[in-house]
């Protein structure tokens, strides 16, 4: 018998945005970086699109939804793409400042989580186009934990604009 058991994966989906510097850039080698990180396999990204800012000032945001089987809990996840933010300037000035690029957790499996440093399902994920419209791209039949499945979403972000590139 194999002494060596293999750990469990865990689907989750990652939010992805920047509005500072080369933001498409910046979103594509995030995802470049996702496929590189030790524990994690990305096996969808959603197309591109060009958002306006929400809550925030600045140029209009990329932003992208990625699939990823992932070995790596939920704050362990979390860090690996905070690791990422760093590594292309991330900075926290204030809340909702523009950035060089912003990952989120947006779901872990159909886990509810609550940590002081960690909400997922994410907390606004539902009232954002740029996190349905992507995720629906990839993922159609995607139900947000605790709640409904997200296509029941998408009339609420009908009036916010959105643009695949």
């Amino acid at each position: 018998m194999n002494a060596v058991l293999k750990a469990m994966s865990t689907t989750a989906y990652i939010g992805i945005g920047a509005n500072l510097g080369d933001a498409q850039a910046n979103v594509q080698d995030a995802i470049a970086r996702l496929r590189a990180l030790p524990g994690c396999t990305v096996s969808a990204v959603s197309s591109l699109y060009r958002t306006a800012p929400i809550d925030s000032s600045g140029d209009d945001y990329i932003n992208a939804v990625a699939c990823v089987e992932t070995e790596l809990g939920a704050e362990e996840l979390l860090q690996a793409l905070q690791g990422i933010e760093l590594a292309h300037g991330r900075e926290r000035p204030y809340r909702n400042a523009p950035r060089t690029l912003d990952l989120d957790v947006l779901l872990y499996g159909q886990q509810e989580i609550r940590t002081p440093t960690l909400q997922v399902p994410h907390p606004r994920m539902c009232e954002r186009a740029f996190v349905i419209v992507p995720l629906l791209e990839i993922a159609g039949n995607v139900t947000i934990p605790g709640r409904v499945p997200a296509r029941c979403y998408e009339s609420a972000v009908a009036d916010q604009a959105i643009t695949r590139l």
